[in-house]
Formats: structure tokens, C-alpha cells, sequence
């Protein structure tokens, strides 16, 4: 069995698409084609649902695909833990990233790329969800997400930060007396939020489901950019992480608020698959981690 054959079925599994497979694996479409049928004479078993176009992995398509996810990454592993026997450290650290965790991915490139010039860092903003995914298909070397709420299974963890809620709203339109957000006075501002397949906006439900209450805002989003252009508009108002505020001190139009009664912290850190052996790419991030858990103490 060819390897190429294996990369070439896990990018079509991937990308769902034979051209855009076909571009990520470097070769032409009818050469893509012809590998993936090679490797299904191989196997004996058909593995992609397909007319003129791509219509599904079969049964035996979804069966394999963890394994052949699991090939291609011990090869890509053991090929970088060999380079780094011979030299320092070289290659791309793939990083994913919660976007409530974008802000910690400065402090931990710094530790990464100090302790290794060889490597540099590629980061990539996903939820919670998406990040469990890569991590097991091989397609990301870490992630920074939440440790105690939905957490990817079967990982070792290194915790970086606790997370609290910041309350931001115009400082043109509250009162300059005010030091401390309650959650009543929260509920009745027309509020704009990360939509619900964002972790952050479901522990933050949670919190106030445990609190026998509910917001309703009037417009969600994807990014912490787009939340804080709509305050800025002096619509609304929204809740960030603490490390954002911190990030974006010396705003003059907004003002960051502590929120009363807001609940136990949330534990971020950087998370890795619990394999063995780790590669020496893994390794160095768990390394950059440790030194930034010392720095911190």
C-alpha cells in the first residue's frame, strides 16, 4: 500500500471535493482518481461514493479513515522526530485556538519560537468541537481551549489562564460611578454575543441557566472583532474575556466592567493527543507551555 494513495483518500474525506483534493495533495485531478481507485483495488472494498463528483465515503470509507488518519500522522511524527535528532528543531507548529483563547496565543508563540528558531508557528481560530476533530485526525500538533467544559478526550493539558467575563458597553452610556456589571442589569441592555456553537456562549448559558435566568441578544457573531465593532457602534453591549480587556486597555470609547456573582473561573490551557511516543514538535510545545505556567508563578 502507498502512502500517497493513503494521503490522497484522507484529503477527499477532508475537503469532500476532488479538485480542492487534488490542489492540497499537489497532483492532478485524474492522478488523484487514479490512486484512490489503486488504493480500493488494495483494499478490495470500495471507499468513495462517487458519479462525476463526490457523494460520500462509503461504509467501509468511514471504517478506515481513522486509521489511515493515524498512518499518516505517525509517519509525519517519526519523520519530524528524526529531523530534530540530527539538528534543531525545524517545521511548523500547528496551533488551533477557541477564539476566548486568541489572546493567550501571542505569550505562548513568544515562548515557542524563543526556545525553538528553527520552527515557526502557524495558528488557526476553531471551536471546541473542531479542535477535538483535528487533534484525533492528526491535523493540528495542539490546541488552546477550555480544560474543564467539553474538554477533547484522551489529551494531556497544561492550564495557562482562568478565564472571567468582562461586561464591555460605551463609556459614553453608563455612568461613570459604576464599577461592577450585575447580571440584571446585563440582561436588560440590548446585547450582542458569540452565537451557541461557540463553548464560550454555552458556559455562559450554563451560568445563567444555574442563576434561574436567560439572556436573549439582539445580534450573535463568530468573532470577538465583529462583537466590539457593534459596541463601538453604540448599540450594544457584550461579554468578552478577562485577556481581551487586558489586550484592549486604552480604548477611550469603551469601558470593562468585573461582573458580580459571574461564577468559578474557566481554566484555558494548551491541550495535545495523549500518544506515545509524542513527536518532538508536540514535545516542544509542551515545553513552551511549562515555561510560560513558571514565568507566571
Amino acid at each position: 500500500m502507498h502512502l500517497r494513495r493513503l494521503r490522497y483518500f484522507v484529503a477527499i474525506a477532508r475537503q469532500r471535493h476532488f479538485a480542492r483534493a487534488a490542489e492540497e495533495c499537489g497532483v492532478s485531478q485524474p492522478t488523484l482518481s487514479a490512486g484512490l481507485s489503486a488504493l480500493e483495488a488494495d483494499l478490495g472494498h470500495r471507499l468513495v461514493e462517487r458519479d462525476r463528483r463526490f457523494a460520500g465515503l462509503t461504509s467501509h470509507g468511514e471504517a478506515i479513515l481513522p486509521w489511515a488518519e493515524q498512518i499518516l500522522g505517525a509517519v509525519g511524527s517519526m519523520a519530524s522526530t528524526l529531523s530534530a535528532s540530527a539538528a534543531p528543531l525545524g517545521g511548523e507548529f500547528s496551533l488551533m485556538a477557541i477564539p476566548a483563547a486568541q489572546s493567550l496565543t501571542g505569550r505562548f508563540g513568544e515562548a515557542l519560537l524563543r526556545r525553538n528558531p528553527g520552527l515557526s508557528l502557524s495558528v488557526r481560530s476553531a471551536t471546541s468541537r473542531e479542535i477535538d476533530r483535528a487533534l484525533h485526525a492528526f491535523e493540528c500538533d495542539a490546541g488552546l481551549t477550555y480544560l474543564d467544559h467539553e474538554p477533547p478526550a484522551n489529551t494531556l493539558s497544561i492550564a495557562l489562564d482562568a478565564e472571567r467575563y468582562l461586561f464591555v458597553t460605551r463609556a459614553d452610556g453608563i455612568d461613570a460611578a459604576v464599577t461592577e456589571a450585575s447580571w440584571h442589569m446585563i440582561a436588560s441592555t440590548p446585547l450582542c454575543l458569540l452565537h451557541q456553537s461557540m463553548q464560550f456562549r454555552r458556559i455562559l448559558d450554563a451560568r445563567m441557566a444555574a442563576l434561574g435566568t436567560s439572556i436573549v441578544p439582539r445580534a450573535v457573531a463568530d468573532s470577538y472583532v465583529v462583537l466590539l465593532d457593534m459596541v463601538r457602534s453604540g448599540r450594544f453591549s457584550t461579554i468578552i474575556p478577562h485577556s481581551y480587556g487586558e489586550l484592549l486597555q486604552g480604548l477611550d470609547w469603551a469601558r470593562f466592567l468585573p461582573i458580580a456573582d459571574e461564577g468559578d473561573a474557566r481554566r484555558i490551557g494548551l491541550v495535545v493527543m495523549n500518544r506515545s511516543p509524542l513527536s518532538a514538535v508536540v514535545q516542544a510545545g509542551l515545553s513552551a507551555a511549562r515555561d510560560l505556567v513558571s514565568e507566571q508563578v
